[in-house]
């Protein structure tokens, strides 16, 4: 059985269980079930992923930036894909954030024991005063205290110097890219406890408020789909048809195969192959730019992830009764710009992420109980819209560079043997994607 029905199957059974508990009423149940065992499993859920935050985005970005392989591809190729990823996402969240906003989701809705306004955020610092704080003064400080804009400039700069270093660098590197898969292993450990810690949180969740629950959450299913599709066919193709002229319904087309296999795994490393070669084949993108643009897009582009984090932080503020102001959420676009850096392409990592995000603006973590059940499913999604992202940005900047084909756009044929491509063993797929993770670096232009 997949990781996504048993999240499923737990949410499902959290919420009938803790609605037969609501509607008993038996103390014992409530003081010893839910208030005892479920908010223990809960609780131990929570800090696990909480405990992930701070190495994951050390040892992913420092493979990130290394992957580069020659900071001289940062003044063109790495420049304008840097550039265009971070602006993307930068829009994507603002546009979830407005989204959210207007519809509103988690309005009238009050947690049981938390009065609207009683939990109150931290002030928000103004944005002169978030980007000044960008710089440590001491870095060991910055990790021990878990200040993550600190860690991300940190590692960012670490990573910068590692690879002028050059070859001094490789044992390094090779340490990290070892550390780095051992943090995918142990996300892959925590979410595999990810159906009990469901059931557990929503079982707690819905025994404390009742069946009507799901209506908020329905809302904010909806306010993210709602973005996401946004985003992927209007935001993205906007952007490809002014900066390339190129057709976005060819391109949406020639992705489709990437984007079917992106929405079955939710993991963007494990698109990268298939990605590549639609990219490559199927739309014109000259393999020295696609080999760098697109595993360096699938370690910083995160433009599902942003939304949902913006989405979320509006539906927790609206259910907590908590107003963020300008401010506020101006820190939520800038954490979930820099944060998506960080954010490895695996399922389940922006759950991690968004605890940052909800740590940064003052908004209590427990609210993730609210959305954990349905994030499995928003994954999928957001997966096929992170590599639309990557795509679209390898286009463009291939298209600026001359490094484009496009006889290979306008055929209609072209590439079409990469569908038949895709039924290739899951073993394969596997070594495919830890290679290009591993070593994502730039074959030189010919």
């Amino acid at each position: 059985m997949s990781l996504t029905m048993k999240i499923l199957i737990g949410m499902l059974a959290g919420v009938v269980v803790g609605a037969a508990i609501n509607t008993a009423d038996v103390a014992f149940l409530n003081d010893y079930v839910v208030g005892g065992f479920f908010a223990m499993i809960g609780t131990m859920f929570v800090n696990a992923l909480k405990l992930l935050v701070v190495p994951l985005v050390f040892f992913s970005l420092i493979c990130g930036v290394a992957g580069i392989g020659d900071i001289r591809l940062l003044g063109r190729v790495g420049g304008k894909s840097f550039g265009l990823y971070i602006f993307t996402t930068a829009v994507a969240i603002a546009i979830a954030i407005l989204i959210a906003q207007i519809v509103g989701p988690g309005q009238g809705f009050e947690m049981q024991g938390v009065e609207a306004g009683s939990v109150t955020a931290k002030e928000a610092p103004s944005v002169w005063e978030v980007f000044a704080n960008i710089v440590p003064t001491n870095p060991i400080q910055a990790f021990a205290a878990g200040e993550m804009l600190q860690i991300i400039f940190y590692t960012v700069l670490l990573g910068v110097a590692v690879v002028m270093l050059g070859d001094q660098s490789a044992p390094f590197i090779r340490a990290c890219e070892y550390m780095n898969e051992v943090m995918m292993k142990i996300v892959s450990i925590v979410m595999a406890a990810a159906p009990y810690g469901v059931f557990c949180l929503i079982a707690k969740t819905f025994a404390e408020q009742g069946i009507d629950l799901f209506v908020p959450v329905m809302a904010y299913v909806g306010t993210l789909v709602g973005a996401l599709f946004l985003h992927l066919f209007v935001t993205l193709m906007i952007l490809l048809k002014l900066l390339s002229g190129l057709n976005p319904f060819t391109f949406m087309r020639k992705m489709r195969p990437a984007q079917i296999f992106a929405f079955s795994t939710a993991s963007s490393n494990a698109t990268i192959p298939v990605t590549l070669q639609c990219v490559t084949e199927r739309i014109g993108v000259k393999n020295s730019v696609a080999s760098f643009t697109i595993p360096f897009g699938a370690t910083i582009n995160m433009d599902g992830t942003a939304i949902m984090q913006g989405v979320a932080t509006v539906f927790l503020a609206n259910v907590y009764g908590i107003e963020l102001g300008i401010s506020g959420y101006l820190t939520v676009i800038a954490m979930a710009v820099l944060a998506s850096i960080g954010t490895a392409g695996v399922p389940g990592v922006g759950l991690v992420m968004l605890t940052m995000v909800l740590n940064q603006v003052g908004l209590p973590i427990e609210g993730i109980a609210l959305i954990l059940g349905v994030d499995r499913l928003m994954d999928m999604i957001r997966t096929a819209v992170n590599i639309t992202g990557d795509a679209v940005v390898s286009t463009i900047v291939a298209k600026m560079e001359g490094e484009f084909d496009q006889a290979v756009f306008d055929d209609p044929n072209a590439g079409i043997e990469t569908d038949h491509d895709l039924d290739i063993d899951h073993a394969a797929e596997e070594r495919l994607a830890g290679e290009a993770r591993r070593h994502p670096r730039p074959q030189p232009a010919t």
